[in-house]
């Protein structure tokens, strides 16, 4: 037995001993988000009922996608864009079977399109919303195929990465051609700075891809993904408050994901698929680039970089076991993590509340040390 297992089955590692509801979470974090933003916009001088804030975007974004949610959810299930459940998956999940995904069709517009009007189609929002559109669109291919072929199989790994490489090295090409050097610095904690020239250049590359891809492996159990993401975005949108077009992306994006919650939190009436986790890693980065913040976003992704390891520490533990079978051994229950937590016996929306603490206290690291 490892001791990841160990740990959850003496009862050492936190095991709550109820069990949350998905509506209290959401008014939590809700009221936690709103909270959240009132005070920095407060801190910086800011009013936070004028556009180029982070409460405003955050509310507006977060009520329009909750209200088009429930024209949007029907119509997805009009088309029968049901998710396929792994059936080596969580017994639980299969109950999910059916559930409309691709939901990041008509949450993600909400954010781009409330960001491109407000900050007056601004070149790095511009840029950013491009980025992002490019993403999802990597996602809808892959719901896309899910959904058409009834199976869970999207488009082959190989094209799905080479995709994001291909979008990401155009827009990290774009931020050399237009940005200033300045963007080649990375900020460090406590105001120090570290310049990287042309370094920062596959070091956005790098960040672009595997940010998409956490988010996407974060993107397992009811309002999860969309829950860490919002409070990622809120406080990098606090970071690059000296940027107000950037900061208002921020806060409309985790609007957004705010509102998606309302159909999405457990038990969930639609999931965001592909086209929304990877859109949503690919803004996170992007944002990160144009403003020297990837090491904090290093640090608020900390969840996301879990659940990652998780899946890569899995496939590596089993192939380095591997015996003349063909069998490895299993240094999880199952991969991410996440899942590994529900088989032990969490329930899935403890697990989601224990994650949202967590990213909110990384969010107040972040922001205490950057």
């Amino acid at each position: 037995m490892v001791w990841s297992e160990t740990l959850v089955d003496a009862k050492v590692f936190y095991r709550p001993l109820f069990r949350l509801s998905g509506t209290l979470l959401l008014g939590t974090l809700t009221a936690s988000l709103s909270i959240a933003a009132l005070y920095l916009d407060w801190v910086a001088g800011r009013s936070p009922f004028q556009i180029q804030s982070l409460t405003l975007p955050l509310w507006i974004c977060a009520l329009a996608t909750a209200a088009l949610g429930f024209s949007a959810v029907p119509m997805l299930q009009a088309i029968k864009a049901g998710q396929s459940i792994r059936e080596d998956g969580p017994q639980s999940h299969l109950k999910k079977a059916g559930t409309p995904t691709m939901g990041g069709i008509f949450f993600i517009p909400v954010a781009l399109l409330a960001a491109l009007a407000w900050s007056e189609f601004s070149p790095t929002v511009v840029a950013v919303v491009a980025l992002t559109l490019s993403y999802a669109f990597i996602g809808w291919l892959d719901d896309w195929q899910i959904i058409r072929h009834q199976s869970n199989k999207g488009i082959s790994p190989r094209l799905k990465l080479a995709l994001q490489i291909g979008f990401g090295g155009a827009f990290c090409l774009w931020v050399v051609l237009t940005q200033p050097a300045s963007v080649a610095t990375l900020i460090l904690p406590f105001g120090n700075l570290l310049p990287l020239g042309l370094l920062m250049v596959p070091l956005g590359w790098f960040a672009l891809v595997a940010e998409s891809n956490a988010t996407n492996l974060t993107d397992g159990l009811d309002g999860l993904a969309a829950g860490t993401v919002a409070i990622a975005a809120l406080a990098l949108g606090a970071l690059v408050s000296a940027t107000p077009d950037l900061m208002m992306f921020c806060a409309c994006l985790g609007g957004a994901c705010l509102g998606f919650l309302a159909h999405n939190r457990n038990p969930a009436h639609v999931f965001m698929g592909d086209t929304g986790s990877l859109a949503l890693g690919g803004a996170l980065a992007a944002v990160a680039i144009l403003s020297g913040n990837l090491l904090a976003l290093f640090i608020l992704g900390g969840l996301f970089l879990v659940e990652t390891l998780s899946v890569i520490a899995q496939v590596s533990y089993f192939k380095a076991t591997k015996g003349s079978d063909g069998v490895g051994k299993r240094l999880f229950k199952m991969s991410p993590y996440h899942n590994h937590l529900e088989l032990s016996g969490w329930a899935e929306t403890n697990i989601v509340g224990i994650f949202y603490l967590i990213g909110g206290l990384l969010a107040c690291l972040t922001l205490t040390i950057f």
